[in-house]
């Protein structure tokens, strides 16, 4: 994506499982063009991102992209954002 964006990883299946959030999730950084942000909708019911997809991004992408977690969504679901440099 050539621009700064945002993903829902918040409804339907991802609802339950939370492997196909951060397969998801990791695969929307890869799409994301350098330069830009992805903004990762995620559910509720897995509680703040920062816990389960933060280890996991530096993992993969190392010093390749910053990330902050932003804020718990009015609809309950949290927004992490990541920086593709």
């Amino acid at each position: 994506m050539a621009k700064d964006w945002s993903i829902d990883l918040e409804h339907g299946d991802y609802q339950h499982n939370r492997a196909l959030v951060i397969e998801d999730g990791l695969m929307a950084i890869e799409e994301t063009v350098s330069g830009c942000y992805v903004n990762l909708v995620t559910p509720a019911s897995f509680g703040n991102p920062v816990h389960y997809l933060a280890e996991t991004i530096s993992r993969k992408f190392d010093s390749d992209v910053t990330y902050k977690f932003i804020d718990q969504c009015g609809c309950g679901g949290y927004v992490f954002r990541v920086w593709k440099k």
